[in-house]
């Protein structure tokens, strides 16, 4: 006896992205068969690190044990205590100990770099309008102009001008001397700490960059060091979409970076800071009611979400919406891959069998998000996987400002310098040039995580 085929369950029709019930088999505005979307696959590796795909049988991937990757805790354990494996089921040789200890818990951050371009120092010379009007001379001894009196230098704490470097900036963010508007602060920033590194800019399009990103070094409890970066993207079309991530990628930094060293598994410290960055995200939506009278259409805040933790021998990567992480091996002799499938109509419609990848990425509803962070998702599905390198590189986490302009693996392994793994902050601000030579459309952000974590302390040259 035939049967129906079996229905998967997403919160909108794919063709038409109207909303959908519990139970539909048809949309009911599009007459969409349902029953060809498939059902979202159980969090695992999908990609092998080297290149390869892996095989279906026989591939014992590191996961965390007791724990079914949907909020069920993990017990207290090492990362190193996994067995290792390659993408072909074969062990891996035991990863060598730190060369230096240190102790467990302790953070290795350097101090954050300024959130803007440094400033020169003042210029010494003076418009006609700064000068000192000169004493009045008579024709028998005329008398030499007085010395110009230099502007009154802001205070330390106060914004200088980067146009003419010497004016205080005001409260609304224009120069008081020569009335120049000032940069916002998150149009660029640029950040390291230890061997991690991420830049991010407003683009070439954008009014605001509504892009943020974490990052940051810890280590777990037998000393080991843990890097760490967390990027997120603001929904434009979400009311306050500059905030959400903010608060997204702070609180699931925090949330890491207070987890591992207690010696919760990667892949569950990143699914639980999913978890938390989804608490922070709605919490933007609980506004005074007087705000929501003013503004009774806009609709929550929201954004997307994508991560990396990366050890001495493990690789964990997390991720709600469509922002990606990429693995790219120090080796350029041997393949790139990506790890991390989108949460969007075009992937659905290539996972169903619908259109090929050229055809639905070409396609006007390409971007349309099928999963996000904030008030008004219909159903949060955080993604987690974890990956045993079995060779140095480095790992690639971006939002789509970048990957558009370096969608396949390759491309982005050829957009990427051969040293950054050892300058990491160099090698994101070529790839965030890379986007902007492009056309910067949008936002673009990106962190690169060497792979292995080098020891605590070991910085980018």
């Amino acid at each position: 006896m035939s049967q129906m085929p079996q229905q998967a369950a997403v919160p909108k029709c794919p063709s038409c992205e109207e909303p959908l019930e519990s139970g539909d088999r048809f949309c009911g505005a599009c007459g969409y068969d349902l029953s060809v979307v498939p059902a979202r696959p159980e969090d695992s590796p999908t990609l092998a690190i080297n290149g390869a795909v892996p095989a279906q049988e026989g591939v014992d991937w590191p996961v965390a044990r007791d724990s079914d990757g949907r909020g069920h805790p993990a017990p207290v354990h090492a990362a190193a205590e996994l067995p290792g494996t390659d993408s072909g089921g074969s062990p891996l040789p035991p990863s060598p100990p730190p060369a230096a200890a240190p102790a467990p818990g302790v953070r290795f951050d350097r101090p954050g770099e300024p959130d803007e371009y440094p400033l020169q120092a003042p210029d010494p010379r003076l418009t006609a309008e700064q000068a000192v009007p000169a004493q009045q001379a008579t024709a028998a001894e005329p008398v030499a102009p007085a010395a110009p009196a230099p502007p009154t230098a802001p205070a330390a704490a106060e914004k200088v001008c980067v146009a003419c470097r010497a004016g205080r900036v005001d409260d609304d963010g224009y120069c008081e001397n020569c009335g120049h508007a000032q940069p916002r602060e998150r149009d660029h920033m640029e950040q390291e700490s230890g061997p991690v590194a991420a830049v991010s800019d407003r683009g070439l399009r954008h009014h605001r960059n509504e892009d943020a990103f974490s990052v940051g070094c810890t280590a777990l409890p037998d000393g080991a060091p843990a890097s760490v970066a967390i990027v997120c993207d603001g929904v434009s079309s979400a009311t306050r979409p500059d905030d959400a991530s903010l608060a997204a990628s702070r609180a699931a930094g925090a949330s890491l970076l207070g987890a591992l060293p207690r010696g919760t598994h990667p892949q569950q410290a990143m699914h639980d800071a999913i978890l938390a960055a989804s608490q922070a995200v709605n919490a933007l939506a609980d506004e005074p009611a007087t705000a929501r009278e003013q503004a009774p259409h806009q609709n929550a805040p929201a954004c997307t979400l994508v991560g990396a933790v990366v050890t001495a021998g493990l690789l964990v990567v997390g991720w709600v919406g469509d922002s990606r992480v990429y693995w790219v091996p120090a080796d350029r002799s041997t393949p790139p891959a990506r790890l991390t499938e989108d949460d969007s109509w075009a992937a659905q419609m290539v996972a169903a069998g619908l259109m090929s990848e050229a055809e639905a990425y070409a396609d006007e509803r390409a971007h349309a998000i099928t999963g996000w962070l904030g008030a008004d998702a219909y159903e949060l599905e955080p993604h987690t996987a974890s990956f045993k390198p079995d060779r140095p590189g480095v790992v690639v986490v971006c939002t789509d400002g970048l990957w558009n302009y370096a969608e396949s693996a390759e491309e982005m392994a050829e957009a990427m310098p051969l040293d950054a793994a050892v300058r990491p902050l160099h090698g994101a601000r070529v790839l965030v040039g890379h986007a902007l030579d492009g056309g910067g459309h949008d936002n673009v952000t990106v962190a690169l995580l060497p792979f292995p974590a080098p020891p605590q302390g070991a910085g980018s040259a």
